[in-house]
């Protein structure tokens, strides 16, 4: 019945998708003479609706939840506005579609050679005939999958202090909403989308599937980062990411001061905060942010940005002054 479901929307948005791109997209790319990305085009456009959906979807189910229970009461919002933008950039997901579609070829090619040579090729659906190869059951191990590689990325992003300071954009937000989940660093979501576009080629997801996949994990990092008061209990809050269980992984010092590099790095889901000793079930609400962004003496009221650009050009001075910091007495940057 869910690859039923499925279906049926891919085809509206593929309906819909041809009556932009023949009433709208095709007449300007032939008024200026850009048919030769007319094909490209064609394909990101399904990406950009998929996009649009989510975005009107998650507006309309959380924000009136915000309303209703909010966790926490702000007099002034102004500073969700950058957010807003950055949602809708990264909802469109150009990045994460380039990437897939760009790295197609040479994991194409990358393949073959496997085969020339009897290198055994990683097909989840190949796993277990009649059984991995079933619609729903490989959609879940591709997500399982993608959402463990996920979670040592995000560990990763704390781990390292240049990569930190990318990542810093994200959590100096003091103000988590539904909109906070797509705040960072562009350069940080290019690093991303190459990975798990890598990822997801080397393991056999093919493209549509790659598209649900992101948007469904789009969408529940957004319920994540509700200002809503969302019970989930016991059991189901050890299932998947609660807007609690994430909310204490952005709290000022625990997040990413925590157990030395944090907590609560699961993306989807909690297993592996719980199978590597990086869990905390700790419901109290906590201020979010970053503590150098408090006033002295409890921080240094460092300024992260209030802007988009402003957020994107901090990170290079941080990572700058960072690189400056470690530098040796012979100009050597030193571990």
């Amino acid at each position: 019945m869910i690859h039923e479901l499925v279906a049926q929307l891919d085809n509206g948005i593929s309906a819909l998708q041809t009556l932009l791109y023949v009433d709208v997209v095709q007449p300007i790319f032939y008024r200026f003479n850009l048919m030769g990305y007319d094909e490209d085009t064609y394909d990101a456009l399904y990406w950009v609706i998929v996009g649009a959906l989510q975005i009107v979807v998650s507006y309309l189910v959380l924000r009136p939840l915000e309303a209703l229970r909010p966790v926490e009461t702000w007099a002034d919002r102004r500073a969700l506005r950058a957010d807003v933008i950055y949602t809708w950039i990264a909802k469109l997901g150009i990045i994460n579609l380039a990437f897939f579609f760009l790295l197609q070829p040479f994991f194409n090619h990358w393949q073959s050679l496997m085969a020339i040579h009897g290198v055994p090729n990683i097909e989840v659906d190949d796993l277990w005939p009649g059984v991995t190869d079933q619609p729903l059951v490989s959609f879940l191990i591709y997500l399982i999958v993608l959402d463990f590689a996920g979670y040592w990325y995000h560990r990763w992003q704390h781990r390292f202090g240049v990569w930190w300071e990318l990542h810093a954009v994200h959590h100096s937000q003091r103000q988590m909403s539904l909109w906070a989940d797509d705040r960072n660093h562009f350069l940080d979501d290019i690093l991303q989308a190459a990975f798990f576009a890598a990822i997801a080629l080397f393991i056999g997801v093919q493209p549509n599937q790659f598209v649900v996949l992101v948007a469904l994990g789009n969408f529940m990092q957004s319920v994540q980062h509700v200002n809503a008061r969302l019970t989930y209990g016991w059991l189901l809050e050890r299932l998947i990411v609660s807007p609690a269980f994430h909310r204490r992984h952005h709290a000022i010092g625990y997040g990413h001061e925590g157990s030395r590099y944090g907590c609560n790095f699961g993306v989807l889901f909690p297993w592996w905060d719980m199978l590597f000793g990086t869990a905390s079930w700790d419901r109290a609400v906590e201020p979010t942010g970053i503590r150098d962004q408090l006033p002295a003496p409890h921080g240094a009221a460092r300024s992260y940005g209030d802007g988009l650009i402003a957020q994107q050009w901090y990170a290079f001075g941080r990572i700058a002054a960072r690189l400056r910091g470690r530098q040796g007495a012979g100009g050597q940057i030193n571990p």
